[in-house]
């Protein structure tokens, strides 16, 4: 078993922490929140992946796999009790800066239920549903907030790589990067689009192009026309693009070699990795699930993996941290390769 660590290398332009909160979250908070958010410990900071927001429920914050509640003086408690009660005013206010106080701009993105912001951090909304000719029009009475910090791992695919490609061929196996959420598979994804881009010396593979159908804006993390995370030298991204167009669009328009994108399903999603892969561009991509039977349950990834059309399945979890590689196995045989 192998277990990839929360800790690595970071990029030049890579903020952390305290000043990546300072930076690119506190601003999208009213003034009272950011004042007790200031006062959590800074070392905190560093496991922070969600920041949660409901009215009248505490405060909570998630990292390492646990939820912490926040008092009103900033000391994180397990007690639910303990927390500062969030209030409507401040949902109300934070949607006010989210939206640059013009909520009637972020239509379209509230649609998909979150909203993107600076340094490609989402924020996920829930609330009252409007539906439109069977269509979601919009989200209103907005009562929960999840806003999502967006972490850029250097080194997160050190330990996956490996089963992904063939440096004597310099070929890149179809793979399907299978896990339950908050297990990694986006920040891992992340960097091996951006070692595929740049090349691995050390393992004697050459760089390629690389396109990634970026759907929910959270690989390349997409803002204001330019994305946020390295994901290399040779790589160009779609960003809001249903997959299954997309992957056709870039294999039509700008030659890749391989193909990245997260969480399939869909039975548009196959038929389009079905031509990518009869076009002989590799691709990379993801699904929730905990095993191979709970994918196999699905129509879609039934026909996909009784197809055989990837090479390689590795298997995620957070048993021992965010990223354990619980199996790896063979796409074609189903047989253990790790």
């Amino acid at each position: 078993m192998i277990v990839v660590k929360k800790r690595f290398v970071k990029a030049n332009n890579y903020k952390k922490g305290y000043d990546l909160f300072l930076s690119d979250i506190y601003p999208y908070l009213p003034s009272n929140l950011r004042n007790i958010l200031s006062q959590v410990e800074t070392d905190i900071y560093e496991f922070i992946e969600e920041i949660r927001l409901r009215i009248n429920r505490p405060l909570m914050i998630y990292g390492n796999n646990t939820d912490f509640f926040v008092q009103d003086c900033g000391k994180i408690t397990h007690i639910s009790e303990q927390g500062y009660i969030v209030t409507k005013d401040d949902i109300q206010k934070t949607l006010h800066l989210l939206s640059e106080s013009s909520i009637y701009a972020l239509e379209e993105e509230l649609k998909n239920g979150f909203i993107t912001i600076k340094g490609g951090h989402r924020v996920g909304l829930a609330g009252k549903i409007i539906m439109e000719n069977g269509v979601i029009k919009t989200i209103k009475d907005i009562s929960s907030l999840n806003i999502r910090i967006s972490k850029e791992v250097i080194g997160a695919a050190d330990k996956i790589i490996k089963y992904i490609i063939d440096p004597l061929s310099n070929r890149v196996f179809n793979t399907l990067i299978i896990s339950p959420p908050k297990c990694g598979k986006t920040t891992i994804l992340r960097d091996i689009v951006r070692q595929l881009s740049n090349g691995i010396p050390n393992k004697g593979f050459k760089g390629i192009n690389v396109g990634v159908v970026d759907e929910r804006s959270e690989i390349a993390s997409f803002y204001d026309g330019v994305y946020k995370k390295d994901l290399g030298v040779r790589t160009d991204v779609l960003d809001s693009c249903p997959k299954a167009q997309g992957i056709i669009m870039l294999i039509r328009s700008m030659s890749p070699q391989v193909i990245a994108t997260d969480e399939i399903g869909k039975k548009q999603d196959a038929a389009a990795i079905e031509e990518a892969v009869n076009a002989g561009v590799s691709i990379i991509t993801t699904v929730h699930g905990a095993n191979i039977d709970d994918i196999r349950n699905r129509p879609t990834m039934r026909k996909i993996l009784n197809e055989r059309f990837f090479d390689v399945l590795i298997f995620l979890s957070n048993r021992l941290g965010v990223g354990t590689i619980e199996k790896v196995l063979d796409g074609k045989t189903f047989k253990p390769i790790h």
